[in-house]
């Protein structure tokens, strides 16, 4: 009895998250031209966040021979089913699995990635990546800079699945980036969408510094857009300003930009003019675009689903207060999920949805 009403709640609850999430509102978003460079920008295919990842990978192991792909489950398409086909077009020795350990697949990821070949680890979920924190904060972030640059893994790119997906509560619904944005070395990414998805990938395969890419998984299925069938990259270190506004400045990143960007649309209806900013790459962030912004609103909000205390929405309070303070009209606020453990039950009360948003603007705004 027991099991079959804690079955029950935790289904009502994905019901209700998807519900949140699905909202009759297209979020789906044409190529930025004059950021992707695209030799053929009329050839595109309408495909899910999912499928642009396994895209981005494709090409990169295309393109490149030395690239090699694996992690738990990876062989047969992961348990998400991002790397389909891969096995079969490139074959075991570049496309294997590994046992089940996170500390291990780091290692062996460092230690490839520092004999010359282009390394894509999967860990398959963010919230176990805990285990290969000392291999990834203490050598793949160091590497380079112990050794004087005579040699590094920057050709390394951990990818994993995060954030929040209805069912998944507290083991498997965790948003860890603010962990390893306190670490000078890693570069730290995560899309909003299925272009962004597939350039932003690219780009970190073929950086020159270590990646851990942070794919919001409650986009897998659910993002869907037309996506350039060409090999293109979006650069890493750049916010976006998705839409230009004049009197608040949302900033957020991965699946929280469609609670900004909907929290937007209810503002506008009561004639607040908000701006909305993807950072897109939390580590480097771009504090110049987010600086450009506030001082021309006077006000910000910072938005993501990991907790409030210490989460990166600090960092970036922190960096704005200090460059544009004589120009606030408001105190800086955040909107982030709260100090708990992700809860399973109560997952759309943790979650900071598109209406905490809008009471943070309208307070913000009446200050």
């Amino acid at each position: 009895m027991f099991l079959r009403n804690a079955y029950r709640k935790s289904h009502a609850s994905t019901k209700r998250f998807f519900a949140s999430v699905a909202v009759d509102y297209d979020f789906s978003e044409t190529p930025n031209l004059d950021e992707i460079h695209l030799k053929s920008p009329k050839k595109k295919t309408k495909i899910n966040l999912c499928t642009a990842i396994r895209d981005a990978m494709d090409t990169a192991m295309e393109t490149d021979d030395s690239s090699i792909h694996f992690g738990e489950d990876v062989k047969f398409g992961g348990v998400f089913r991002c790397s389909v086909g891969l096995l079969e077009k490139y074959g075991n020795d570049r496309v294997f699995n590994t046992p089940l350990c996170e500390q291990g697949i780091a290692g062996f990821a460092i230690g490839t990635a520092c004999s010359g070949a282009t390394t894509i680890a999967e860990m398959q979920f963010a919230d176990y990546i805990f285990p290969a924190f000392d291999q990834i904060v203490n050598e793949a972030a160091k590497y380079r800079y112990r050794s004087g640059d005579e040699f590094n893994c920057g050709s390394l790119t951990i990818r994993t699945p995060c954030s929040a997906v209805g069912h998944g509560a507290h083991y498997h619904s965790q948003s860890p980036e603010a962990y390893f944005a306190h670490t000078p070395g890693l570069v730290l990414v995560m899309p909003r969408s299925p272009i962004q998805a597939k350039g932003l990938l690219l780009s970190s395969i073929r950086s020159k510094d270590p990646v851990i890419f942070f794919e919001p998984k409650a986009l897998y299925r659910i993002a869907e857009e037309e996506v350039p069938d060409e090999d293109y990259e979006i650069p890493l270190g750049q916010a976006e300003v998705l839409t230009e506004g004049s009197d608040v400045t949302l900033v957020g990143y991965g699946i929280q930009m469609r609670k900004l960007i909907l929290a937007a649309e209810m503002a506008k209806k009561d004639g607040i003019s908000c701006e909305v900013i993807d950072l897109r790459t939390i580590l480097p962030w771009d504090a110049d675009t987010v600086e450009q912004s506030v001082k021309k609103t006077g006000r910000l909000i910072v938005s993501h689903e990991a907790p409030i205390t210490n989460g990166f929405a600090s960092e970036v309070s922190s960096k704005i207060q200090e460059r544009c303070f004589l120009h606030l009209e408001a105190p800086i606020k955040r909107v982030c999920g709260y100090d708990t453990p992700f809860p399973l039950v109560y997952e759309p009360i943790y979650l900071p949805d598109q209406y905490k948003v809008y009471e943070a603007i309208k307070q913000t705004v009446n200050f």
